[in-house]
């Protein structure tokens, strides 16, 4: 089975329970996480935005919130979490401004150039051929277009980066397995994170994809870090 289709079914699998888990899994400081995200859609020339991985459309819905001018797109490739977000955006009354679709982030299904800024949340480290996933959205950015990354990233601080390992590596999955009652998901997550490229690494990812003025933000003492890079 391929690393995509493993995703898929994860993501199906645990969908009724994410919001919840990433709330109690995070401590909540994932809402702040996506806060910062959203700020660099701020600039006025952007109003098209794609959303990719978009689980349950949490992060679309906030800055269709913040910027009441944007359209936004939100694809993924789990149905059930496309379902729950769906219904999230008729609750908050974005049906006219969001937009979701069953999706693979490696075949984009738009036209170049057509959106202003792109925005992946805990969903790189998720693409099958990462060149790939990357070489899409910059296909589909406009010029100039920002791509914002949150992602997983490994704390760089010692004493606090043997804490969080013990918490990532053995509390967290036993938490996720509890909840979602899933046995495999929670384990994927650290496994995921910490085969991820991140720091320096991941910027020579987008360096080499074309992307330029490529930066990282961590987070949280380095538990998430935002990267920024734009299309030339």
């Amino acid at each position: 089975m391929s690393k995509k289709e493993q995703v898929r079914l994860m993501f199906n699998s645990i969908a009724s329970k994410y919001d919840l888990l990433n709330h109690i899994l995070s401590f909540g400081i994932d809402y702040y996480w996506r806060k910062n995200v959203i700020k660099h859609l701020s600039d006025e020339r952007i109003n098209e935005v794609l959303d990719i991985a978009t689980g349950t459309a949490d992060l679309a819905i906030m800055a269709a919130k913040k910027y009441p001018k944007l359209k936004i797109v939100g694809i993924d490739i789990a149905q059930q979490m496309i379902d729950i977000g769906k219904c999230k955006v008729e609750k908050n009354n974005l049906t006219n401004r969001i937009t979701l679709q069953l999706s693979d982030a490696e075949n984009i299904p738009y036209d170049d150039n057509k959106f202003d800024a792109a925005m992946v949340a805990f969903g790189v480290r998720n693409f099958e051929i990462l060149s790939k996933g990357l070489s899409e959205i910059y296909r589909v950015l406009n010029y100039n277009g920002i791509l914002i990354i949150l992602e997983f990233s490994k704390p760089k601080y010692y004493g606090f980066s043997m804490i969080y390992s013990f918490y990532f590596n053995k509390i967290l999955p036993f938490i996720g397995r509890l909840i979602s009652k899933n046995n495999t998901a929670y384990k994927y997550l650290p496994e995921s994170v910490m085969t991820f490229p991140d720091y320096d690494d991941f910027i020579r990812c987008l360096r080499n994809t074309g992307f330029v003025n490529c930066s990282y933000q961590p987070l949280t003492l380095g538990i998430a870090t935002i990267y920024l890079a734009f299309k030339k």
